[in-house]
């Protein structure tokens, strides 16, 4: 005897929506989790020697798999920068906007470096480009283009604003906007050379560095 159609069964298939929406949260994950993995190999064995099969492995994927997100290595490469770094410029550029005074923008901009990059593995960004630049040069422009141009930019334009009000006594930091960043580049260099023979204080050093680099560029 057929039961009727609301007895059959209490359970019923996912609608079409639904299904899409998972299938596209477990695509989201899969794509995360390789590009986590990725980070963990370049950073353990450096761009050139990173393998696919060893970032498949460590992502629990397929080989296969990662050709359906990823054109080579280079482009998991790139796709790494933009993704944990991107975040991070937007928010430089909207701080280098703001109508505060130029050392108060400077500090925030430290603060959040110090919070959103070398207190998190978005630092091992940095060393890899530090390191693997020189060797493969496509990958230091992909960088510089999508992170250091934009921030410099940003700088730029704010510094300009600060000379014209007298907060900096000439040009020199627009000419020069990597010296803003110098005492960033010590800090990650150190990290991965030195830490573990002499810890570093990250956030004391980039105040006593911007404290003597401003005390320099303030006008008398």
């Amino acid at each position: 005897m057929n039961r009727p159609p609301q007895q059959r069964s209490a359970k019923r298939a996912a609608p079409p929506r639904a299904r899409g929406r998972s299938r596209g949260v477990q695509a989201a994950a899969r794509r995360q989790a390789i590009l986590a993995a990725a980070l963990d190999e370049f950073s353990r064995r450096g761009f050139a020697a990173a393998r696919l099969d060893d970032v498949a492995h460590r992502a629990d994927v397929a080989k296969g798999t990662i050709y359906l997100y990823f054109k080579d290595k280079e482009a998991l490469f790139q796709e790494l920068v933009l993704s944990e770094l991107a975040p991070v410029v937007g928010a430089l550029e909207a701080a280098l906007t703001s109508d505060l005074p130029l050392r108060t923008i400077i500090d925030r901009a430290s603060e959040l470096f110090v919070r959103e990059i070398y207190g998190t593995h978005r630092k091992q960004i940095l060393r890899l480009v530090i390191s693997e630049g020189p060797r493969f040069p496509a990958l230091a422009e992909f960088y510089y283009r999508k992170v250091l141009a934009r921030i410099f930019k940003a700088v730029r334009a704010r510094l300009r604003v600060a000379l014209a009000r007298g907060e900096i006594s000439d040009d020199a930091l627009i000419r020069f906007p990597q010296l803003i960043g110098a005492g960033f580049i010590v800090a990650v260099v150190w990290h991965g050379l030195f830490e573990r023979f002499e810890p570093l204080d990250v956030a004391a050093l980039v105040r006593a560095y911007f404290d003597r680099l401003f005390a320099v560029a303030r006008p008398p």
